[in-house]
């Protein structure tokens, strides 16, 4: 508990206390509501943990984007309002420990869980280090009794971390960032690039933020395994998929899972009429919008995916499903692509443009990215076989007879990434996950 409050006191001392003030307010509603389970008091103590931890999301993500919407939709009727915003730091992680304290509570309001007595492991549960930041949002019930058990060290499991730990690296610096040195400079002047590149820049946008997230990932994950700690998945190598509900069946599972079981289930599902199952499906998929940040073009990239996925179910499935297998991935893959676009363009201008540019068919342009830099033709060759490495086949590398010439190469691997990721990290400039910033 102390190394994960100094974890986070090493980024923003001042806002500790809303970490701090969340974890003691759900804890406490959490056994005021065991104790008077069924009565008033625990539905007064739900909906109070719901108010005040949303309410802090709310505040210090999505105020200052909703009082300049309603200034800009005002002024645009001639209200002539100033601008106005309270220039608010986005503490770092609110939106992964907001998730974990809610859904805290609400399994021990639906008797699925017993209160957490001892404040420490609670608190522990919430701040826990190596997932703090961005994830996977944990279960109570799979990370409180891990936090309880004693641990003692485990050479395999120590192992198994390092090695999940330093496949993450490779694929945050050893494909994400080098994608970034592609995708930045096109998608923050699209209006000066135009065909091939715009289309290049897109799918490697779909890479760089499958290497920054997951590599998170397997880093945070492979961390907790070092201590014990066995951490849900968060991956299932989605760029494998073949339709788009399979892909949210494989991408940020802890956050669909969550949606899943405290927003779309207690709405109804699917065990409703169809109209009001297609409510659910957008109000869903615009909440996973929403949370992912305070700009309008997430909440039409959550739309984006409800649409999909209700075609999907209503109109082309079944169709879909008697396709051949490789024409479903590029379905699927195509549209993810596309569906990465809109998550990235926060201006509405940029977006139409990337997207008319990346549909307009001119096969021109790839000298934009390439031309007068040998180093990029280079940096594209290690591109290539990082993507083949960091999905699928780095999760099944471990999976080897110790002692075998086979065991031996999969460790003389291993080796080469760290020295990979050690030069990257020594020739360049420090860049922050993507999901810090959620």
């Amino acid at each position: 508990l102390a190394a994960s409050y100094y974890f986070y006191l090493s980024w923003n001392v001042e806002l500790v206390f809303l970490i701090v003030f969340t974890t003691a307010v759900s804890y406490v509603s959490a056994l005021v509501i065991e104790k008077k389970r069924g009565g008033t008091a625990a539905r007064l103590c739900l909906c109070a943990t719901l108010v005040v931890s949303l309410g802090v999301l709310f505040f210090y993500k999505y105020f200052d984007f909703l009082a300049g919407s309603v200034v800009a939709v005002a002024n645009r009727f001639g209200a002539g309002w100033a601008p106005f915003s309270l220039g608010l730091m986005l503490p770092v992680g609110i939106s992964f420990y907001t998730f974990q304290t809610l859904s805290y509570v609400i399994d021990v309001y639906r008797g699925d869980l017993p209160a957490e007595r001892h404040f420490g492991y609670y608190a522990l549960y919430v701040s826990f280090f190596p997932q703090l930041v961005a994830g996977p949002i944990e279960r109570p019930e799979n990370l409180l009794p891990q936090l309880r058990a004693d641990h003692k060290f485990n050479r395999d499991d120590t192992a198994a971390g390092l090695r999940l730990m330093l496949t993450g690296f490779f694929k945050k610096i050893a494909v994400a960032d080098l994608c970034a040195a592609y995708v930045v400079p096109v998608f923050s002047e699209p209006e000066r690039a135009n065909g091939m590149s715009v289309i290049l820049a897109a799918v490697l946008f779909a890479f760089q933020i499958y290497g920054d997230f997951a590599g998170y990932t397997d880093i945070a994950i492979g961390c907790a395994r070092v201590m014990g700690i066995k951490l849900m998945k968060n991956f299932d190598r989605p760029y494998t998929a073949e339709s788009i509900k399979e892909f949210w069946a494989r991408w940020h599972i802890s956050l669909s899972s969550w949606f899943r079981d405290y927003v779309y289930i207690p709405l109804g599902g699917n065990r409703v009429k169809t109209s009001r199952w297609i409510l659910n499906i957008l109000i869903v998929w615009a909440l996973t919008g929403f949370w992912h940040g305070a700009q309008w073009n997430f909440i039409l990239w959550g739309l984006y995916y409800a649409v999909l996925l209700l075609c999907e179910k209503l109109l082309w499935g079944e169709a879909l499903k008697n396709l051949p297998s490789a024409v479903q991935w590029i379905y699927t893959m195509l549209l993810v692509i596309i569906g990465w676009v809109l998550f990235d363009k926060t201006d509405f201008a940029q977006l139409g443009h990337v997207i008319g540019v990346m549909f307009s068919f001119v096969p021109t342009g790839w000298t934009t990215l390439l031309a007068g830099d040998v180093s990029k033709l280079f940096n594209l060759a290690l591109i290539i076989p990082g993507i083949l490495f960091s999905f699928p086949v780095a999760g099944k590398l471990h999976i080897q007879e110790k002692g075998t010439v086979s065991a031996i190469a999969v460790n003389l691997m291993y080796i080469a990434l760290l020295a990979v990721c050690i030069a990257f990290i020594i020739s360049s400039s420090y860049n922050p996950f993507i999901y810090f910033r959620f």
